[in-house]
This record gives C-alpha cells, sequence and structure tokens, in this order.
C-alpha cells in the first residue's frame, strides 16, 4: 500500500514540516512587523515647492490624521492617508513616503490664498476655492474679495484677470468683486468707487436669463477705461461712489458729494 511506501512517507513528512516551519516563521514575521517601534510616530514635512511651508504645520497635519488612519510603517494604507490629508485646511496635494523604521515624509503641495471667497473659504492660485483659518494669512487684508454662486469660481477669477489687466494703465486696482445670482457684476476699486455692470453674456455657467440684451464684459470695461482720463478733467476734483454702466452709450455718475447723477 501507498501509506507504507518509505518514500511517499518522507515526503509527506517533509512537507509537513515545511508547512510547520513556514508557520512559525510566519509568526515571527507578524509578531516583529507589530513591535512598537515600528509605530508611527514621525513624520516630516517638506514643501513640494519652495523651501519652507507657510501654513502646514506638523501639529494641523496630525490633528488631521488623529483617529482617521490605522496601522503602523508596514500595514499603513499610504493611499488612504493621502485622501484624509487632502482634508487638512492648507493641504492641496501630498505625495507620501515612508521612512524606516517609524516615519513618513510628508512632500506637501500648499494652497496658496490668493483671494477671499463669500464670507468664510479663499481661492487660490489654481482658482479654486478651499475652506481654511483666514486668520493664518499673512496681510490678508490685501487679498481682493470674491463674490458668487456655487460654482462659480472660475468665472470671477477670469474675470479678475481681465479687470487688472484692463485697470491696470489707469492705475486702479480691484478690491471687491462680486457676482450676483442675475449674472450681473459690481466691482469695488481701491479709490473706493463701485462699479455696476449688467448681465454678463459670456457667464460660462448656465445662465437662467441668456445674456439677453447684455453687453459684453470686456466691451463695457474697455468702455470705463477708455472714458476715464477724461472723466478725471471734468469732474474737477469730486469723488465719485459709484459709476452705472449699464447704459449702452455712457454711463451714470453718482458722486460722494451729492444725490444728483450725471450721465457723460
Amino acid at each position: 500500500m501507498i501509506f507504507s511506501d518509505p518514500r511517499f512517507i518522507n515526503r509527506v513528512a517533509g512537507f509537513l514540516v515545511m508547512v510547520g516551519v513556514l508557520i512559525m516563521l510566519g509568526g515571527v514575521a507578524y509578531r516583529v512587523m507589530h513591535l512598537p517601534m515600528f509605530n508611527i510616530s514621525r513624520i516630516v514635512l517638506e514643501p513640494k515647492q519652495g523651501d519652507v511651508l507657510s501654513y502646514a504645520s506638523p501639529a494641523s497635519i496630525q490633528r488631521t490624521l488623529d483617529g482617521r488612519v490605522q496601522g503602523n510603517f508596514f500595514s499603513l494604507d499610504l493611499l488612504k492617508v493621502q485622501d484624509v490629508l487632502s482634508t487638512s485646511p492648507w493641504v492641496r496635494h501630498v505625495d507620501i513616503t515612508r521612512l524606516w523604521p517609524n516615519g513618513l515624509l510628508l512632500r506637501i503641495e500648499e494652497h496658496e490664498p490668493f483671494a477671499l471667497w463669500n464670507e468664510e473659504a479663499l481661492i487660490n492660485t489654481w482658482g479654486e476655492k478651499y475652506l481654511a483659518n483666514r486668520g493664518e494669512v499673512d496681510s490678508v487684508e490685501r487679498l481682493p474679495q470674491f463674490f458668487g454662486p456655487d460654482g462659480s469660481e472660475d468665472l470671477v477669477v477670469q474675470r479678475y484677470a481681465e479687470l487688472m489687466r484692463w485697470l491696470s494703465p489707469i492705475n486702479l486696482r480691484v478690491k471687491e468683486l462680486g457676482l450676483n445670482d442675475r449674472y450681473s457684476w459690481r466691482i469695488l476699486l481701491d479709490n473706493n468707487m463701485t462699479l455696476i455692470m449688467g448681465r454678463d453674456p459670456g457667464a460660462e455657467i448656465a445662465n437662467p436669463y441668456d445674456g439677453v440684451g447684455a453687453i459684453s464684459f470686456a466691451e463695457t470695461i474697455e468702455r470705463f477705461v477708455r472714458s476715464w482720463p477724461a472723466l478725471l478733467k471734468r469732474i474737477e476734483g469730486r469723488q465719485i461712489e459709484r459709476i452705472d454702466l449699464r447704459y449702452t452709450r455712457g454711463f451714470a455718475i453718482t458722486f460722494i458729494d451729492s444725490e444728483r447723477s450725471e450721465q457723460p
């Protein structure tokens, strides 16, 4: 019989010994991999660009990770860590590398604040909205304030760039730029003068008003810029509160010291 064959018995015995050794080695490896020395206790932060991080800190990163990821040097799911860190206020993107035997290297691309958005959010230099503590921004008062409906961030950033390009030659800058629900614009300049503009037919978001009767954004701003030098001479130092650009052939002016309006 086969069970009485010494060669077969030797093979079976060898196989069982090998299985036993593998199980023992697996147990040892499991115990070693779960030694406290491999618990993640060191996190190193580096900027993906530049020399220093301006906003992300070890403390803020640790607060984001606490209670949301589990594992040690061997078992930690780096993709999950990456997803969790993407919710950290100032982290736009992060690359993660393990550091032997108990650390992580995080190479972070931060959100760079470009503007304030509505009441609480910010816009980064990529035109993306994000939530972070505005109090942490250096010279936050120098950032322009943007207002607009949800989903209009790209359009507002685009129009801001156009405005700055048009206004720079006449030494004016935008302090606030607002797009309302009717897709009309309100612009506060650094001389505290407000420009009122009609519906924007070039809006890249769904416009229920279809731009009917609207004048193009660029055409309206160009008309104002070309008129500004002559207008300054005409008003003889009076301070303008508001200019309404919703007219097809000119605009209405309201002065701070008078309720009377003029329409050049």
